[in-house]
């Protein structure tokens, strides 16, 4: 009888779980279709037949870019490889270690600008934008020791003159800048320089290009443990008057799973300052999980399936959330991926399960493509994911951009 009942209570626990579940997927879904979908009108003839493609998507999904892809220790079959699976599944990018002033500037005066310009180069070639991370680090073990030695003065004129020179030379080529990062956890040149050096270091950033986007970036927000400081330096910031243009949180001290109303509600928190958000370094399984921790490089099917599981449930937290803007993987490749087994594709470019997850859900469920003929009215209209799209009646075809700002877009083929 006691394990009759036993097994009763497990049955409606598991029930019970299974209901939310799918209501908060039915929610997650509702909010995807509010916030990511616009509409798509077309002019022509009755009768006519519309061809609808989407071409990309105005969100981002993005990667970092390894600096081995660019400066040669990559081999060629690698480098082929590497910049065709990236082409695939990715439409943004940022910078992994080529523009952090300890990988540009190791030692004093010997500045390394080729990785970054051969990153632009390729991103700028095949029209991706790119995120410039990090101007500025201020946790102690990444600040180099001549830093360090300098007095206050020269220390000042030294970061001035890092910020002034890398926005100028790359004027208008960044789409964004984390200014300082990871400052709730340490910040060294406030330590030395004061409160207010956050600020001149973004006047700094604009003295050299005006039109820099400059972002915060942080970890261990998404999970909660962190948020209420990262909530009060924005306040702090904001008061101050520095010129946020986004919101940066990291997406990597999680475990082989993570807190779905953590993410939620660490979302809607910063969603207060009106400021984009970006997911800016993205690893599943992530950084306090036990591959990291005790180092595991490969992982069972089951181990396989549950990764496939929890990125997708992550991501469509992330898509069906109005305030953010994009989402950007730490690694795509086990060749070069800080948590190898995080990675889409295995060292020999095999795919994971997560892989063809990732791909279904961005380019099949997420993507818009759609035939049909023009009504009577001599209008076409259907809901599309922002992004933009190739249009063709009758053998004609346009390209135009459906814009999440302006929520609706109108290809006429009448004229």
């Amino acid at each position: 009888m006691k394990n009759n009942i036993s097994f009763l209570l497990l049955t409606f626990m598991m029930l019970f779980m299974w209901l939310v579940a799918g209501a908060q997927q039915a929610e997650v879904d509702k909010d995807i279709a509010k916030y990511r979908k616009g509409e798509l009108i077309v002019k022509a003839k009755r009768g006519e037949k519309v061809t609808i493609e989407q071409l990309s998507h105005e969100f981002w999904f993005g990667c970092a870019i390894s600096n081995g892809f660019i400066d040669g220790s990559m081999s060629a079959d690698d480098r082929r490889q590497y910049e065709e699976k990236f082409l695939k599944n990715f439409n943004s990018a940022v910078t992994e270690n080529a523009v952090k002033w300890l990988s540009m500037e190791r030692q004093q005066g010997q500045v390394n600008y080729a990785t970054v310009d051969g990153m632009l180069a390729w991103t700028e070639k095949n029209n991706i934008p790119l995120r410039g991370h990090n101007l500025f680090w201020g946790i102690h073990k990444f600040v180099q020791p001549w830093l360090v030695e300098m007095n206050d003065e020269e220390l000042r004129r030294t970061l001035q003159n890092r910020a002034e020179t890398i926005t100028k030379r790359y004027q208008g080529r960044f789409a964004e800048y984390d200014l300082n990062n990871e400052m709730v956890h340490g910040n060294f040149y406030e330590e030395r320089l004061g409160p207010e050096i956050t600020k001149q270091m973004a006047q700094w950033a604009h003295n050299g290009d005006p039109t820099a986007k400059l972002y915060l970036n942080d970890y261990d927000i998404l999970t909660g443990n962190k948020l209420p400081e990262y909530m009060a330096q924005i306040r702090k910031l904001l008061a101050q008057g520095v010129p946020l243009a986004g919101i940066g949180v990291q997406g990597h001290l999680h475990t082989d799973t993570f807190d779905r109303g953590e993410l939620k509600r660490a979302l809607d928190s910063l969603a207060i300052f009106k400021l984009p958000i970006r997911i800016t370094e993205f690893n599943m399984p992530g950084q306090r999980s036990k591959y990291h921790r005790d180092k595991i490089l490969t992982m069972t099917p089951e181990e396989e399936a549950l990764k496939a599981k929890e990125m997708i449930d992550y991501y469509k937290i992330c898509f069906a959330h109005p305030a953010v803007e994009g989402i950007l993987m730490w690694g795509f490749w086990e060749g070069a991926n800080w948590i190898p087994v995080s990675s889409l594709y295995k060292r020999d470019w095999s795919p994971t399960p997560a892989a063809v997850a990732y791909e279904n859900l961005i380019f099949k469920t997420w993507w818009t493509k759609s035939s049909s003929a023009v009504g009577r009215s001599g209008t076409l209209s259907i809901p599309a994911f922002f992004g933009k799209y190739k249009v063709t009646v009758n053998g004609k075809s346009q390209e135009v951009a459906l814009d999440k700002k302006v929520g609706k877009v109108v290809a006429d083929f009448t004229k």
